[in-house]
């Protein structure tokens, strides 16, 4: 069984960053991909960003590329994502989510919320204009 825990949304200027974390509890938590998905009121939910677990693979929605970076401490059970020069359509509740994927696993499989096991409860970020 793995437990995700979210923090670090807020009320954020456009332009602005937010740096969110993921806590995971788990004994092989450090074995799974784990992947940052999104959603805004009235739209599904999105992928935005994932990660391997050895951090050889990472993949990104391209909304997102040169502004967000995932990473990941295993040894601290951590994930991150660091989110700069924020744009008011980020706005939205960002869910972390862990995945036991084959190691061959490509895109397909890490931007597939069906592919996730477990979620986080989630953490809202707002980006006023």
């Amino acid at each position: 069984q793995v437990q995700l825990v979210e923090s670090g949304g807020g009320l954020v200027q456009a332009g602005g960053s937010l740096r969110l974390s993921c806590a995971a509890s788990g004994r092989t938590v450090s074995n799974y991909a784990m992947g940052w998905f999104r959603q805004a009121p009235g739209k599904e939910r999105e992928f935005v960003a994932a990660i391997s677990w050895s951090g050889g693979k990472i993949f990104y929605v391209d909304s997102v590329k040169g502004r967000f970076t995932i990473s990941r401490d295993n040894a601290r059970k951590m994930v991150y994502l660091q989110m700069n020069s924020l744009k008011p359509e980020d706005t939205a509740v960002y869910y972390c989510a862990a995945a036991d994927l084959p190691y061959y696993s490509g895109r397909y499989w890490y931007t597939n919320s069906t592919k996730y096991d477990y979620w986080g409860q989630g953490t809202q970020v707002t980006v006023s204009s």
